[in-house]
């Protein structure tokens, strides 16, 4: 099968298109025939080398850990899925045309299969996260970056708990952000200012999803470190904020419970684009530019 690998750390130029053979699911594992694969900022951090003081990556590593896709082998131990079956959920090495997944729930039909394949990391991270922080109903939450995958989910998630959020993102994507029911406002130069003016009674706690630096200033408008959480800036602990990651807790509840909201019409989620397996590279850059309006898929 062809799949997408990396022999070394380095940029885009070190992923390369190989032909290997299946892997086989383990005790309570599934396999599928990938039908999309999510794109995540975390793919080419690690491909660069930015996990590797606490994650051992084995070279040659596969690239991507969720998608979407049919069951066509399926591991001891595995009740109630089935050869056939439509699923998404998490794995490694997905940016191939199989992958086994280790946490997965089955598909709903109104749910397609691009939009499957993209929802595991940032539903997980934006539930998680919101748990972490405790922001609660009535509250004002700031999302940092908020037009991107995960900023996306959490707008959703936290007005689904009674939540008001204010999403940073640039001007052309507000519409975007109100559409999923955010306030919107533009990040730089006079924020706190704006934020005044956009909730008077103050911001209750603050996420950044960008990792663009802004921890320093997020305590500054929230006023306790702990009211601020990044899911991408691994110096937030050092300031005294929360720094959240991996790995994904109760993910199958969370994937069935988003898959519900979609199914609902509560939950939306915008593919941007979706690329062949071989474009793997320049969907890694697009996504690195961190200009991407909801998802990145691959579809092999």
């Amino acid at each position: 099968m062809k799949a997408v690998q990396f022999s070394r750390y380095g940029g885009p130029e070190v992923l390369e298109i190989v032909e290997i053979e299946a892997p086989h699911p383990g005790p309570g594992e599934v396999r599928i025939a990938v039908r999309a694969a999510g794109v995540n900022p975390s793919d080419w951090k690690r491909r660069e080398g930015q996990y590797r003081a606490f994650e051992e990556v084995r070279f040659p590593s596969g690239v991507g850990v969720e998608a979407s896709g049919i069951v066509d082998e399926v591991g001891p131990g595995v009740s109630s899925t089935y050869v056939g079956d439509a699923v998404f959920g998490y794995g490694n090495g997905t940016m191939a045309e199989h992958a086994v997944l280790t946490h997965w729930v089955h598909k709903p039909d109104d749910l397609p299969f691009e939009i499957a394949g993209a929802l595991p990391v940032i539903s997980e991270t934006a539930w998680r996260s919101l748990d972490e922080l405790f922001v609660k109903a009535g509250e004002t939450l700031l999302v940092s970056g908020a037009a991107g995958g995960i900023g996306s989910a959490m707008i959703q998630l936290a007005r689904i708990r009674g939540i008001t959020v204010i999403g940073t993102a640039s001007l052309q994507k507000h519409d975007y952000l109100r559409e999923l029911g955010a306030i919107p406002t533009t990040y730089g130069p006079g924020l706190a200012e704006r934020l005044r003016q956009l909730a008077p009674d103050g911001i209750d706690a603050a996420v950044d999803v960008a990792g663009s630096g802004i921890i320093p200033e997020l305590i500054a408008i929230t006023g306790d470190p702990a009211n601020v959480l990044s899911v991408a800036d691994f110096s937030a602990e050092e300031y005294g904020a929360k720094f959240s990651h991996g790995p994904p807790k109760e993910p199958e509840r969370v994937l069935a419970d988003v898959a519900r909201l979609y199914s609902k019409g509560l939950f939306r989620l915008r593919i941007e684009q979706a690329f062949p397996l071989e474009k793997t590279a320049e969907a890694q850059i697009a996504s690195a530019a961190g200009r991407v309006t909801g998802k990145l898929v691959i579809s092999p």
